[in-house]
């Protein structure tokens, strides 16, 4: 029974790349019932379940705190927490990390080789800088072969300021010598009307990011709806706070899908003492 049992995890564990399906918590004990409350409540994979603190897990309507315990141990055995030596991470990283290629040589130069997966990479700039042009871009290039710089996948954009275009995306397609309407098809926007939404939109990427391949993840722009939504520096510390949540959210999406994440910014003035905090990888965009 033990050996039966050993080999449903080993057939877990030796799955397609990306996120394992949070239906592998079932190995482990977890009765389908608490599997699909965890579903409801937007967990989709068993990374997400590990990666979760647990008075995440016990919010979740219907999970008792030993439910959430059991659930946090389950998933811990198929996503293992524990120490492994350099010489493994640097293999795995190898192994598993890409970069996708910006369309310009000097920008992926400057990025050591484009924008890498498993993190976040900021551009800001004035308007009309071409953060957005970029964002284009690389909801083309990320469909393009690993070996010419892209992701092999598809690309979620979400929009915060109505920015998006498909005419450009048509353009961008042509000049890489690509199918326009495949691109297209291969791209799913959203356009986030509010903060909330926002935050909210992160939940159905990740509901979709195991049913598919998605090589990247774009937010034009990042911070534009908390600015909006929180005004006045009596608002800034529950702005911060927003703000935060969305970009650890971002993150952890990042390293569960193994996927390049990134996101715009327009340059502010900086308020008294408090500095600008940037979230990862960040570029400067200076009229392109």
């Amino acid at each position: 029974m033990s050996t039966q049992k050993q080999r449903q995890e080993d057939e877990v564990s030796e799955e397609k790349d990306g996120p394992m399906e949070i239906s592998a918590l079932e190995t482990q004990g977890i009765t389908a019932t608490l599997i699909k409350k965890l579903e409801l409540a937007g967990f989709h994979s068993v990374e997400s379940v590990s990666f979760a603190h647990k008075k995440k897990i016990m919010s979740v309507r219907g999970i008792s705190i030993a439910n959430a315990e059991k659930i946090i141990e389950a998933a811990t055995k198929l996503v293992p927490f524990q120490f492994t030596t350099a010489t493994e991470y640097e293999t795995k990283k190898r192994t598993l990390s890409y970069k996708l290629t910006t369309g310009s040589q000097e920008m992926d130069k400057l990025l050591g080789g484009g924008i890498e997966s498993d993190s976040i990479t900021e551009v800001f700039g004035e308007a009309r800088s071409g953060k957005t042009q970029l964002c284009h871009t690389i909801c083309v290039a990320c469909q393009l072969p690993l070996e010419q710089g892209g992701g092999a996948g598809k690309a979620l954009y979400i929009d915060t300021e109505g920015t998006f275009r498909p005419e450009k995306v048509r353009v961008i397609a042509d000049r890489f010598g690509l199918d326009s309407q495949d691109v297209l098809e291969n791209i799913l926007h959203a356009r986030a009307m509010n903060s909330e939404q926002q935050t909210k939109l992160l939940v159905q990427a990740g509901a979709l990011m195991t049913e598919s391949r998605y090589a990247v993840i774009i937010v034009d722009s990042c911070t534009s709806m908390f600015r909006t939504d929180y005004t006045g520096r009596g608002e800034l510390s529950d702005r911060q706070i927003a703000l935060n949540q969305f970009l650890k959210q971002l993150s952890r999406m990042a390293i569960e899908f193994n996927v390049p994440v990134l996101v715009t910014n327009q340059v502010m003035a900086t308020v008294d003492n408090i500095e600008r905090e940037t979230p990862s990888t960040v570029v400067q965009m200076r009229g392109l």
